[in-house]
């Protein structure tokens, strides 16, 4: 294991030099292995844990080329861990969405476009009072992306999409065991809305942190 961590830190720091570009193929596999004094085997198990991770892709019959190394793409592994927390993290998951998603609902303001608002409007209305949880859930989740998205930090965006997998399933359960949920979730939503329309960064905020802190708070009252 600690050949094969050599063998990482020697072609990230190809990477983070500048010596391997995105969209750069990587020299023949002997060749390169010989470059940085290692074994052709632990180079094997470096670039295929680094194509676990996005940093690299490795084409078959092709060769190994470093990705675009985009956020989001990097960013993908972590909704991979992320379905492995226990129950009892939750709430820190939880926590860690309630500080990040109330910035990009207030950076949003200013950028998100009345087309996207009406947008947004019009699928609410098409939800109707009385959705289904699923219906409810798939409706939460493409709201904030689209806001997050709006806020025009892909990094921002990428690591919200990340903590979606234990939110989605507290949503789920609240909104299983919570009569109230869907009118609360509904009423949040517009008022989300209002807040963008109005260009008022600091109301975005507020409506957004209260949005999550009300998943949060009645799962704290439940725990155990």
């Amino acid at each position: 294991m600690a050949v094969t961590d050599e063998a990482i830190e020697k072609i990230k720091d190809m990477i983070v030099s500048g010596a391997l570009r995105p969209g750069d193929r990587l020299p023949k596999e002997s060749e390169l292995a010989a470059d940085l004094g290692l074994s052709r085997n632990s180079l094997r198990e470096a670039v295929r844990a680094l194509s676990l991770i996005r940093i690299l892709d490795v084409r078959q019959g092709d060769g190994t080329y470093v990705t675009s190394l985009d956020p989001r793409l990097l960013l993908e592994a972590l909704s991979f861990v992320v379905d492995f927390h226990r129950d009892d993290t939750v709430l820190e998951f939880l926590a860690v969405r309630r500080i990040l998603e109330p910035a990009a609902t207030a950076l949003a303001c200013t950028r998100i476009g009345d087309a996207e608002l009406d947008a947004l409007t019009a699928e609410l209305d098409a939800l109707g009072p009385a959705p289904s949880v699923e219906e409810l859930v798939a409706c939460d989740l493409a709201f904030h992306r689209t806001i997050v998205q709006a806020s025009g930090n892909s990094v921002l965006c990428a690591l919200l999409d990340g903590l979606s997998g234990p939110t989605t399933r507290a949503r789920v359960w609240r909104g299983l065991t919570h009569e109230d949920a869907v009118r609360r979730t509904l009423h949040e939503h517009r008022a989300i809305l209002g807040a963008l329309r109005d260009r008022d960064a600091e109301a975005a905020h507020s409506w957004a942190t209260v949005h999550i802190a009300s998943v949060e708070q009645w799962l704290r009252s439940h725990d155990g």
